[in-house]
């Protein structure tokens, strides 16, 4: 198992990955300062984390110190709901960018199919209605300045992505959505595949409590002799997608990125099919029957 794939735009990206969300803006640096040191070239953030200071810091920091140089890391960020207007998108990747410490960023992502008004929070009277293609257009033009590598989604169903495919002149090269064991996304992965789209893992332990209690992982781990943790992360990236774990506990953050050397065999693979599907992460907040999605099954395209 390789420890990239190659995205549409013959960029790499590595194959496992630190999350950043909930990490504390106290803790965050040391945190990704820590990841770097064991072995992490991913590093996942956006703007709605509140942490990118903190990052571009610690970023800045394992530069000086020459532990990775700039162009061995790869960085990803997103854009929030309330920045989606087209002439606001290139204020938000500067702020990033600004944040960051970097002068470009590898992937720069759509956080959600939902827009808001400019600085304001989820709340009825906020929400706007959403065009996307007028969004990605301005997005493309960060791609063709330079400031984002390669541009993407984050929580767009097949619909969507296939909607935004047909307007596309830069197609997206990653759509990152929750996806576990419990939660498997087989139609998504196939759709991704079959048009050179890569699929991200946000959530790829889920909540570790349903990782680490399920029979099927817990006995593969147990037949291997790895922590259920590390089967549930392997076995995602058997299925051909990146992960992207988050800890802050340094141990935690090294069983996390050791996948390589061993697989599950198909034997076992196959059994992760018993596994029932429950999706966790849902959008709560962008349902409402004053939203563009009056359901849930309006916002997944009834994939949920």
């Amino acid at each position: 198992m390789a420890t990239h794939f190659t995205l549409n735009t013959g960029a790499c990206i590595p194959s496992v990955g630190l999350g950043t969300y909930k990490a504390g803006p106290s803790v965050v640096d040391e945190t990704v300062a820590a990841a770097v040191k064991a072995g992490y070239r991913h590093i996942d953030c956006a703007s709605l984390y509140k942490n990118e200071k903190e990052i571009g810091v610690a970023l800045k920091k394992v530069f000086v110190d020459g532990v990775v140089k700039r162009e061995e890391l790869f960085i990803t960020s997103k854009i929030w709901c309330s920045d989606l207007a087209p002439e606001d998108v290139p204020l938000a990747i500067d702020s990033t960018l600004k944040d960051l410490q970097l002068d470009y960023v590898d992937l720069y992502l759509i956080h959600w199919p939902f827009q808001l008004k400019k600085g304001s929070e989820i709340r009825p009277e906020n929400f706007v209605q959403p065009d996307i293609p007028k969004t990605w257009q301005a997005m493309e033009q960060q791609y063709d300045s330079g400031k984002a590598r390669a541009i993407g989604v984050s929580n767009f169903s097949s619909k969507k992505l296939a909607d935004l495919l047909g307007v596309a002149r830069v197609p997206p090269a990653v759509d990152q959505v929750e996806c576990h064991p419990g939660w498997q996304q087989a139609k998504l992965r196939a759709f991704c595949h079959s048009n050179g789209v890569h699929l991200s893992a946000y959530a790829p332990l889920a909540r570790m409590k349903v990782v680490a209690n399920n029979p099927v992982v817990t006995s593969v781990a147990e037949s291997l002799g790895k922590t259920p943790a590390q089967v549930a992360l392997r076995w995602g990236l058997q299925q051909g997608h990146s992960v992207l774990p988050k800890s802050v506990n340094e141990s935690r953050l090294k069983e996390n990125i050791d996948l390589f050397g061993w697989s599950i065999p198909e034997d076992l693979c196959a059994k992760f099919s018993e596994i029932e599907q429950v999706k966790q992460l849902c959008g709560d907040s962008f349902v409402h029957p004053e939203s563009v999605y009056k359901t849930h099954q309006e916002l997944w395209d009834g994939e949920v």
